[in-house]
């Protein structure tokens, strides 16, 4: 298939063809092909004659696990010069709240610009001294609100346009499906790296669609923006639907079963309790030193749909009780069509607290930034239950789903 120019610079073809591409590649045996994928495909017309930076991270790869950074710079059809790395870093070598800073890359010999906590007129500078006339981003996101990427995105487009650049968007599948929103919407008060603007905890969208919605309702200054759309990707598709090798995000997000519960289980950041991480089952393993099987057992009698919790014990290698071992819980997904990951953390929250007399909040409140507000700590510790607490985002997260709607590029 032939891409023209036209077709791809504007957002809202772009869409359009996304959806209607992706009907017809359905019914004739259907095959997902990335935004990288198309714009390669088209000979790199999109980006013919500009100066480009990729922002990307170890996730940029093709179907045969080739770096599109590796790809790119031995095409002599993309004029690349320059990558910008986010937290972790463009090859991934730095942990989670770590990034790589400035260096060249020994495989290219490119430059590599750290982004990680740069925003507005200092990442505005940062993409100038690169040179580049175009900002291309292509990194796999897992449907979160609080995974900083979409965030790196959000800052990128920023910067983007204060330094007169052009963004373009490699679109990816939200690994957990499209097919709704979910859960609390971020009050502006509580914005942080972790959330800039008021989207749902689990947003259900892809970074392209994300990029428009950014674009569209809350850049002051819009970026000149493009987006190469996937083909091939339906609202209901989960990754294995995808055919695409998973590479892990960052450091704690090793397998896209991680990704299923950690736009709910990530909020036990925010407590005393462990999120798994130092084990191989971050986010799945939850757990604080005393707590014994009545978590698992509370769990279990509010019949959550799709989901059961065993008692589990584990002794993590780093984070939170660092070679200590801990009681507490092991999600095990059972049914992922019904599966709520949001709702399912706020009951487990509640129920460690009912059950074990050691549970707190973070000390810095990092709770209310990870859900957006103060309203879930206070609700739990005034002890409102499950259905209450999930009651109280519902007008907030009606309305987001309204906006969401009009960026929505796939069926």
């Amino acid at each position: 298939m032939t891409l023209s120019r036209r077709a791809l610079l504007s957002t809202t073809t772009a869409a359009a063809v996304a959806a209607g591409a992706g009907t017809a590649e359905a019914s004739a045996g259907r095959r997902l092909r990335t935004g990288f994928e198309r714009l390669a495909a088209d000979g790199y017309a999109l980006l013919d004659g500009d100066r480009v930076g990729v922002v990307t991270n170890p996730t940029g790869i093709t179907r045969d696990a080739r770096h599109i950074v590796d790809v790119m710079h031995a095409d002599d059809r993309v004029h690349l010069t320059a990558v910008f790395g986010p937290e972790h870093g463009f090859r991934g070598t730095a942990q989670a709240g770590g990034s790589e800073g400035r260096y060249d890359d020994p495989a290219t010999g490119l430059p590599v610009y750290d982004t990680y906590l740069k925003s507005g007129q200092p990442l505005a500078d940062v993409f100038t001294a690169s040179g580049v006339d175009t900002v291309v981003f292509d990194i796999q996101d897992v449907g979160a609100r609080f995974y900083t990427y979409i965030w790196t995105l959000y800052d990128c487009m920023a910067a983007a346009a204060l330094a007169g650049k052009r963004f373009v968007v490699l679109d990816r599948p939200n690994p957990v499906t499209g097919r709704a929103a979910l859960g609390p919407v971020l009050h502006r008060e509580f914005a942080t790296f972790v959330g800039r603007e008021p989207i749902a905890q689990a947003h259900g969208m892809t970074v392209a669609e994300l990029a428009r919605l950014f674009n569209g309702e809350f850049l002051t200054t819009p970026v000149a923006l493009e987006t190469v759309p996937m083909t091939g990707w339906r609202r209901s598709d989960f990754y294995d639907a995808c055919g695409l090798p998973w590479v892990p995000p960052s450091p704690n997000m090793p397998t896209p079963e991680t990704a299923l519960v950690y736009s709910g289980t990530c909020l036990f950041e925010g407590t005393n309790l462990s999120e798994g991480r130092g084990t191989t089952r971050p986010f799945e393993l939850l757990g604080a030193a005393g707590i014994d099987g009545a978590w698992a057992a509370a769990a279990n009698e509010l019949g959550l749909p799709g989901v059961r919790f065993r008692e589990a014990y584990f002794a993590p290698v780093f984070s939170k009780f660092q070679g200590t071992t801990v009681g507490g819980v092991q999600v095990h997904v059972a049914d992922r069509a019904v599966f709520d990951p949001v709702r399912t953390a706020i009951a487990l929250l509640v129920t460690a607290r009912r059950v074990w007399d050691g549970f707190a909040w973070r000390s810095d409140q990092w709770i209310d930034k990870l859900t957006g507000s103060a309203r879930v700590r206070t609700m739990i510790d005034a002890g409102a239950d499950t259905d209450e607490v999930v009651a109280g985002w519902r007008t907030e997260l009606a309305a987001f789903r309204r906006v969401r709607e009009r960026y929505l590029g796939y069926r």
